[in-house]
């Protein structure tokens, strides 16, 4: 009884890891992407001048 308690807390455990590291990974991307976004908007305005 006691093995399958600590095995559902280390999956418990995994997951939450797991899912932590994907919404950060995803923020990052979308934040990069929105970064890049600004600075080629940049380098277009000032080309066209």
């Amino acid at each position: 009884m006691k093995k399958i308690n600590i095995k559902l807390l280390v999956i418990i455990i995994s997951a939450v890891a797991a899912l932590t590291a994907a919404i950060t990974a995803f923020f990052v991307i979308r934040e990069k992407q929105k970064k890049e976004e600004e600075q080629l908007e940049e380098y277009l305005d000032y080309s066209i001048q």
